[in-house]
């Protein structure tokens, strides 16, 4: 497939995967809808990426989502591609943390990219096409040590989009994880610690993991090909993906189910018209 033309938006666009990933995508072509707090940070990604919106907004402010989806899919004519990229990370034993911090790591990594792609999904279905991109962690498919709320939200984003999958695969719509291990960015110096500030330092596991862009090239490549479960990860962390990666012929089944009528007939049981 080629991104040329497309229309691309993607949220935590001011640094890391997210600005990587902006840039990759603009070089190929795609016209960027670059979403995060930061305005300025966003801008910055934005002079690199020809045609670009910014569109800076709060993950959780859900009662604004109508309208910013309606201001990104008329700029656009459309949006081909949805990339559910912010997110917050944590470290923090459970037995340490406040229940404040659960609650904002999972409203920002399961709640927010939910309630997006609810609120682009209709235009999608109704047209007929289009892509939707998660990106969860290695920590969504096995519980990490100090990440019991990342990990948490993380497997509930990937539960997510592997129902929404089976749902949506025969209106023409495509729905995609991607599993990231370490990659250089600033996760860790951001992770909220068990009283929710952030923690302000790196891991070495970070700082020489997988090179940015490198990374987001390897993104790329494997949902041009369709891959539905992405494993981005080096030595034992590829190793610890690899054993906990759904087959495709589970995600095929549960396609089939669906294409059989499954929904309907679980109405018609229910006596729903």
């Amino acid at each position: 497939m080629s991104w040329n033309g497309q229309a691309i938006w993607i949220t935590g666009a001011s640094s890391g995967i997210g600005a990587a990933l902006a840039k990759a995508l603009a070089a190929q072509g795609a016209r960027m809808v670059l979403s995060g707090r930061n305005r300025t940070a966003l801008e910055a990604v934005a002079q690199g990426c020809g045609q670009a919106l910014v569109l800076p907004f709060e993950v959780t402010d859900y009662a604004a989502l109508p309208a910013l989806t309606e201001q990104a899919w008329d700029w656009a004519g459309g949006i081909d591609c949805l990339i559910n990229n912010a997110g917050i990370s944590q470290r923090s034993l459970a037995v340490d943390t406040a229940f404040t911090v659960y609650n904002q790591i999972v409203n920002v990594d399961l709640l927010a990219p939910i309630a997006l792609t609810q609120a682009v999904l209709p235009r999608m279905a109704a047209r007929g096409s289009g892509r939707i991109v998660m990106i969860s962690s290695l920590a969504g498919k096995f519980g990490a040590p100090l990440r019991t709320a990342y990990s948490a939200a993380k497997f509930g984003l990937i539960g997510y989009a592997d129902a929404l999958r089976a749902e949506v695969a025969g209106l023409g719509l495509a729905v995609q994880v991607i599993a990231p291990g370490s990659v250089q960015s600033n996760v860790s110096r951001n992770a909220l610690t068990a009283d929710g500030a952030k923690r302000g330092a790196s891991d070495s596991s970070i700082d020489n993991g997988i090179d940015t862009d490198e990374a987001a090239a390897e993104m790329l490549a494997a949902l041009a090909r369709g891959e539905r479960e992405i494993i981005i990860a080096r030595g034992i962390e590829r190793e610890l993906g690899e054993a906990r990666r759904t087959p495709d012929a589970v995600f095929d089944q549960i396609a089939a189910m669906v294409a059989a009528g499954y929904a309907q007939k679980m109405a018609a049981e229910a006596g729903e018209t």
